[in-house]
């Protein structure tokens, strides 16, 4: 068990070294601000404004940067790939970052499954033995149409998507299912946070927000988004064995009253 935690902290040390190796050298020319990852709408919009200027001179470097730390948030389950994807919206538009973000949310999610694989499912059993064995159960209830229960629990989480990512490997997931699942399951949320990203980009004042131009696209975003998600959500009701009510607060760390 320690050697399998000394090889987590070890991939996560040469990780973080590297990102932070590849932010330093690619930031060289940038003295006004240091690239962090952002806890904050406001210190997402400082450091749009300044990737969108370094993008402009030097867009293959930036997109490097993104991307591996796009990566490194999600392979590690580190929170915050929300305010990752609006950052992508406002710096290489709808449709490229959305594209972008659901290539990378799939990568970055598929090697937290194979890191956990390797190293972690002894502290993922012996942490969350309850939530493990639940989402074992009802994993082989639904593992005759496996891939649209993975599609569920993305669109309609009973758990965090982390602990899904984590958990995989223990519930004999297979890779290629749990990729694709990630891919078209997490591409409604993609899409709200890049088109937002995207919009924000475009305001200007306080009035911009409330312009017929943004209320319309806000409205197509929230209607695109729905779709997928009431599709797979009538295929549940007829083919996946679920009990929503009786599961979901407690595979997401809450007890009922």
């Amino acid at each position: 068990m320690w050697r399998r935690l000394a090889g987590l902290l070890l991939a996560f040390a040469a990780s973080t070294a590297a990102l932070w190796l590849l932010s330093a050298r690619l930031s060289a020319g940038q003295a006004r601000r240091p690239l962090r990852f952002p806890s904050d709408l406001e210190e997402l919009r400082e450091l749009a404004e300044a990737l969108r200027d370094y993008e402009r001179q030097h867009r293959g470097a930036a997109l490097a940067l993104f991307c591996a730390a796009y990566l490194y948030k999600q392979s590690f389950a580190i929170p915050g790939s929300s305010l990752l994807n609006v950052l992508a919206g406002a710096l290489f538009g709808p449709w490229t970052g959305l594209v972008l973000c659901s290539a990378l949310t799939s990568v970055g999610a598929t090697f937290c499954y194979l890191l956990s694989g390797a190293f972690g499912k002894q502290f993922v059993i012996y942490y969350f033995p309850d939530k493990v064995a639940l989402l074992q159960r009802k994993v082989e209830e639904n593992r005759s149409c496996l891939f649209f229960f993975l599609l569920f629990l993305r669109l309609f989480p009973m758990t965090p998507n982390w602990f899904l990512n984590l958990s995989a490997p223990i519930l004999n997931i297979p890779v290629s299912q749990f990729f694709l699942s990630v891919l078209i399951g997490l591409t409604p949320y993609n899409f709200i946070c890049v088109q937002t990203g995207a919009i924000l980009s475009q305001i200007t004042s306080l009035d911009a927000i409330f312009s017929w131009d943004t209320l319309l696209k806000l409205l197509a975003m929230a209607v695109a988004a729905l779709i997928p998600g009431t599709l797979i959500k009538k295929y549940s009701k007829k083919h996946l064995k679920l009990d929503e009510d009786k599961h979901a607060q407690f595979l997401n760390g809450k007890k009922s009253l």
